[in-house]
């Protein structure tokens, strides 16, 4: 008899994992704090469903699509509450704000569009761990994850989206510093996931590295000629929230939040909506692949 791949037997697992989760939110009791509460569906009129997950992860809104099964995308907002993020160059806004307008935007957007399903891991000022973000994806099962920043950097001239894919070994020097601090410099910090470290074999992180990076290139084919573009915008690194969320994922920095003209850009309706139209149209065309 034919043996399954390790690929194979190491997917069955997640996916048994996965039906497992879904179990103890369909008919869990009360729960013991450290696991997942009950599910409780959103209204009718909402077309959306609220799950109540462990408690240091607030209660996530998936928004349904107009076709049953769609393929569910996660949109993570950067930074909230204490961890600000960059600074704009004008002073007047914060990181954390910019990613929950563009996330919240592009939520929408997806929303009226009706062909995937859409939460955000958060809609409002909540401070999250980088484990609880790719816990959120994970747990939801989700077919794609997208990380929303915005870049900072000493060079104020420096302008232009960067499309961030997972790899072991970073693109260069500043792929890697950037990897550096989003994993865990100046943000808030949690335990190492040994689980998923022991789930994951080399061939498993190969196919998920893979689907990233199609994703980032994806998302630049569609950004090109609408959104400013940093020079070599494709770059990678081993990005531990990309790592963990259990998906094909990206780390999106919409532009830098320490040059004026970016923060301007970031700041307007009208130009961050061809940001948003870019990434729907790109998370939909992925979507379609990965059913």
């Amino acid at each position: 008899m034919r043996r399954p791949s390790p690929t194979l037997l190491l997917l069955s697992l997640a996916a048994i994992g996965v039906a497992g989760v879904v179990a103890a939110v369909a008919w869990g009791g009360e729960g013991d704090g450290q696991g997942l509460g009950l599910a409780v569906a959103g209204e009718a009129r909402q077309g959306g469903l609220s799950l109540a997950l462990a408690p240091a992860v607030a209660d996530v809104r998936i928004i349904e699509a107009r076709a049953p099964g769609r393929p569910l995308a996660v949109i993570d907002p950067g930074h909230g509450g204490r961890d600000g993020g960059a600074p704009g160059a004008s002073g007047n806004a914060r990181e954390k704000d910019v990613t929950l307008l563009i996330a919240r935007e592009l939520r929408d957007e997806l929303a009226r569009r009706g062909r995937v399903r859409i939460a955000l891991t958060r809609d409002g000022d909540t401070a999250l761990t980088l484990d609880d973000r790719a816990a959120i994806a994970r747990r939801l099962g989700a077919g794609l994850f997208l990380a929303i920043h915005a870049d900072s950097a000493p060079n104020a001239g420096a302008r232009g989206a960067t499309v961030y894919s997972l790899s072991e070994v970073a693109s260069d020097e500043d792929a890697a510093l950037l990897a550096a601090r989003q994993n865990g410099e100046g943000a808030v910090a949690s335990a190492p996931d040994a689980s998923l470290r022991a789930l994951l074999s080399d061939l498993a992180a190969r196919d998920e590295m893979d689907g990233s990076a199609d994703f980032a290139l994806r998302i630049l084919r569609e950004a090109r000629g609408r959104v400013l573009l940093r020079p070599e915008p494709h770059r990678f690194a081993a990005f531990r929230v990309l790592r963990r969320s259990g998906a094909p994922a990206v780390l999106f920095e919409a532009g830098y939040m320490s040059n004026a003209e970016d923060e301007a850009m970031l700041l307007d309706p009208v130009q961050r909506g061809r940001i948003v139209t870019s990434l729907a149209r790109a998370i939909e065309a992925q979507a379609a692949i990965a059913r």
